[in-house]
């Protein structure tokens, strides 16, 4: 496997610390809202890294966390808890608004075939370990007591800026204006590892431990938690690009400053997906998510299917005529292995063409997770001269990284003439409500439909339906 390490700005070999097992850590949600589209794309991203690994032959062990407490609305040290605005946004409790959020969060893994990581722990239940850690950089002189709050001491950390490039003088007091310059700090860089009764006095979330009573900073979660289930060697990290300044580069002081040694050695962090007005953010208030998606009628998978074909290092734009077009190829795609694969035959594998095809697919992803290449090769097995059934094993393979659902088998539903005017009644009459602006008729009616197993489609070229088992 070869892969983009941010650490080294270059394409390299990935050699695990141990050959049995690679170790490979995510960063999960901050569970304070839904995650939009382009969240999931890093998640899809990820989820294919881990396949393509564990298919190329190595052992994998992945953790994630679930942000629930400590990422304030600045990515920084600044602004109020994500977790305690959502709470009083809903007017319920934080570990309410974490909880829903939280399964919203699968369900949309699911409903993409990402698979759930092997460790999935909530900030929340791991306060032990963050205090260990930080009381270990207190003795060893990384991180000091300032006020209430305790902060690590960048200034002690010599390679601070290695994984993001930056400079101590890219930070000066008044380039950002919502840096709250904080006079109590060493440097303006240094970070929060623990919040006392300084930072919020009554917020939400406070446990009374040894450092006082307060909560964990945001960065110290992920140490944390790669550290507790992943051992102190970690062979993989991953994350969004906008991670790598300053979460990603304090996770690294903080976990090397505590161990003494160095802590991972590959970094991949994956681009964003932006829409017409530019990059995909919760901020602005209005964001696409996968609900989204299927209330414009599509399904998930065609959005998977959609981020496949660009390289996880690219930027991708998201564009609703873009997508329907994907949609219709996939269609395509799903239809026409569907065809070939109802005659399957064992026998009639030509065991040389489908080695061929594998080894190609391999080296696709083993070369930085060409994932457009290899759904070019899936494309090219359909035009290969060769048996169905050579061609259903190839894609039978390759959808084990892929998780398009290429094998799945559609029946072709009969539909009576009485149950046929049913629906297109319905759907005439949810058109003219829609004319009239009486949306609360038509989302009525649609719902109905949906009662029945019948899911209805807004399309350009009008509406079309679908019956569901």
């Amino acid at each position: 496997m070869k892969l983009y390490n941010t650490l080294t700005r270059k394409v390299e070999e990935f050699v695990p610390y141990n050959k049995d097992l690679v170790t490979m850590y995510t960063c999960g949600p901050t569970v304070y809202n839904y995650q939009h589209i382009g969240n999931m794309r890093t998640y899809i991203s990820e989820d294919v890294f881990e396949k393509t690994l564990k298919y190329l032959g190595y052992n994998v062990k992945r953790a994630m966390n679930i942000t629930d407490v400590g990422h304030l609305t600045s990515d920084s040290d600044t602004g109020e808890d994500k977790m305690a605005i959502a709470a009083k946004r809903e007017n319920k409790d934080v570990l309410e608004i974490a909880k829903y959020y939280t399964d919203v969060f699968f369900e949309d893994m699911r409903k993409l075939n990402i698979r759930k990581p092997d460790i999935v722990s909530n900030a929340t239940d791991n306060i032990d370990e963050y205090v260990k850690i930080i009381k270990r950089l207190l003795e060893k002189g990384y991180a000091y007591k300032a006020g209430s709050n305790i902060y690590f001491d960048v200034s002690k950390f010599p390679s601070y800026y290695e994984l993001s490039k930056k400079k101590a003088s890219d930070l000066q007091v008044g380039v950002r204006e919502d840096v709250e310059y904080d006079d109590m700090k060493r440097n303006q860089a240094d970070f929060v590892l623990w919040f006392n009764a300084s930072k919020f006095e009554n917020h939400a979330l406070k446990w009374n431990t040894e450092l006082g009573e307060g909560y964990p900073g945001w960065h110290i979660e992920c140490s944390g938690i790669s550290l507790k289930y992943l051992g102190e060697y970690l062979d993989l990290h991953f994350g969004a690009v906008d991670a790598i300044f300053p979460h990603h580069t304090n996770e690294i002081a903080q976990s090397e400053a505590y161990l003494g040694h160095k802590w991972t050695n590959y970094w991949v962090h994956l681009a964003f997906l932006n829409d017409e007005t530019g990059k995909m953010s919760k901020s602005n208030g209005e964001f696409l998510t996968i609900s989204n998606l299927e209330k414009h009628g599509f399904a998930p998978l065609s959005y998977r299917f959609y981020c496949l074909q660009s390289h996880y290092r690219n930027t991708l734009t998201f564009d609703f005529d873009k997508l329907k077009v994907t949609e219709n190829n996939y269609n395509k795609l799903l239809a026409k292995i569907n065809e070939i694969n109802k005659d399957y035959r064992e026998e009639e594998v030509d065991k040389n063409i489908v080695n061929t095809y594998i080894n190609k697919f391999k080296e696709a992803l083993a070369n930085d997770l060409n994932t457009a290449s290899a759904i070019t090769l899936l494309y090219d097995v359909l035009k290969e001269n060769t048996s169905n059934s050579s061609k259903i094993k190839i894609i039978k393979e390759m959808d084990i990284v892929l998780s398009l659902n290429l094998l799945e088998k559609k029946e072709e539903k009969v539909i009576n003439e009485e149950l046929l005017s049913f629906i297109n009644e319905m759907i005439s009459k949810r058109n003219e409500a829609k004319k009239n602006k009486d949306f609360i008729l038509a989302d009525s009616i649609r719902e109905e439909l949906k009662s029945k197993g019948i899911i209805i489609k807004d399309t350009r070229e009008g509406t079309s339906f679908e019956i569901i088992d």
